[in-house]
């Protein structure tokens, strides 16, 4: 089991920090064409309509809401199987595992959210983007965290994994709470007799993943219709997959690993090359300044390395929980940094908060400002803070004198 858990564990880090590489790449071309004469092309693209309907059903969606309701439920969908393979036989598997990620991960979503608010107090249309800075994108963080090569520790890497799926969970939670509609509760009815269904065939622990796809697809449809956010229904999906099914396969494993490649190099770079594209042509750093933009990006570089330094500081302080070996509180304070990168769930957030375009126009401008920010302090902060040799070198060699904060 624990063999299996860290070749997970390698393999899940090596395709999430290549696949990081490509969404940056996909960002940036995001950014260049919608500020380039292909402008009127994207934007246009993004808002033609795509139609779905047989008999009276149907869904009629602008191609943007497509990507961002349709795809990214499969990326929610894996989320719940990581969340799910962290609970069972992972970083959050047991108190003395999850308690530093877990004072790390509240930290990093609640000060971030304060700051947000402070900055927009006398904006009553902005508050509900409060969420938006609480976010945390693993693959953008691991992206930037691979550049600095075999010096980084495991240990390290795992940390921010763990803040990561911790967070992904608190998001999950705010989507479920603060930005579902009006809801149709004959929809909500189907959605729980499929979900009811996903559990049946879990308990009987069928080794197909047939049925839970064909299931999960069509509570996916249920949950759109019902009015709350219908990437909720790829979650609760994915904890449905059984570990191991009854014929011994590993089920939740290998559709996590099958999943990620699709995830990492195909559904997160289409979402970020949808999402990212922002006209910068006339913007002024007044625009910056903003309340809702300055909110945001402030929210991410500072709220977070406030919250998620200050917090694993109590935690350690108070005999809570206690810092891996070999990694000293500069580390952390990188981590934060990186943790600071909200790109695709800071920008999923923003559009579910706003339906004004200049208001998710701000939204990509702050995400993006603090994202750039933050990755760029962050990578060299712990270009500096890591040793020069790989760790198990420093390990043996050297090791390591934890500081003290204060």
């Amino acid at each position: 089991m624990i063999n299996r858990f860290g070749d997970a564990l390698k393999d899940f880090l090596k395709q999430e920090s290549a696949g990081g590489i490509v969404l940056i790449a996909s960002a940036l071309l995001a950014l260049i064409i919608a500020n380039s004469p292909a402008a009127p092309a994207y934007f246009g693209t993004l808002e033609s309509k795509l139609n779905l309907s047989y008999g009276a059903f149907e869904i009629n969606k602008p191609l943007l809401l497509w990507i961002n309701d349709g795809l990214m439920a499969v990326f929610f969908f894996l989320i719940g199987l990581e969340v799910k393979r962290e609970i069972i036989d992972g970083q959050l598997s047991s108190w003395d595992k999850a308690s530093l990620p877990l004072m790390a991960a509240i930290g990093g979503m609640a000060v971030p959210a304060l700051v947000f608010v402070a900055f927009n107090l006398n904006e009553p249309a902005n508050i509900s983007g409060w969420a938006i800075p609480a976010a945390t994108d693993i693959a953008f963080a691991l992206g930037i965290l691979s550049l600095l090569g075999p010096r980084v520790p495991v240990a390290m890497k795992a940390l921010l994994l763990a803040i990561a799926v911790i967070d992904d969970i608190g998001a999950i939670t705010v989507i479920a709470l603060f930005y579902s509609g009006e809801i149709d509760t004959n929809m909500l009815i189907g959605a729980a007799v499929c979900l009811a269904a996903l559990i049946a065939i879990n308990r009987m622990r069928v080794a197909s993943g047939m049925p839970y796809v064909v299931i999960t697809v069509i509570m996916w449809v249920f949950v759109l219709k019902s009015g709350v956010h219908a990437t909720l229904a790829g979650v609760a999906a994915g904890m449905t997959i059984p570990v191991v099914a009854r014929d011994g396969t590993h089920l939740l494993h290998e559709m996590e690993h099958t999943l990620h490649k699709w995830v990492a190099f195909l559904i997160i770079p289409i979402f970020g090359f949808a999402n990212a594209g922002v006209t910068l042509i006339g913007l002024s750093p007044a625009d910056l300044l903003a309340p809702l933009p300055l909110g945001i990006a402030l929210g991410l570089l500072i709220g977070k390395q406030i919250g998620i330094v200050g917090m694993a500081w109590i935690g350690v302080k108070a005999g809570i929980a206690t810092l891996p070996e070999g990694i000293g509180w500069r580390k952390i304070h990188g981590l934060s940094l990186l943790a600071a990168i909200g790109f695709t769930m800071s920008l999923f957030i923003g559009n579910l908060a706003f339906a004004d375009p200049a208001q998710v126009d701000a939204v990509k401008l702050g995400v993006l400002a603090g994202s750039l920010v933050a990755a760029l302090a962050g990578f060299f902060l712990l270009k500096s803070a890591l040793p020069e040799k790989a760790p198990a070198e420093e390990v043996a060699e050297n090791r390591e004198t934890l500081p003290e904060l204060g």
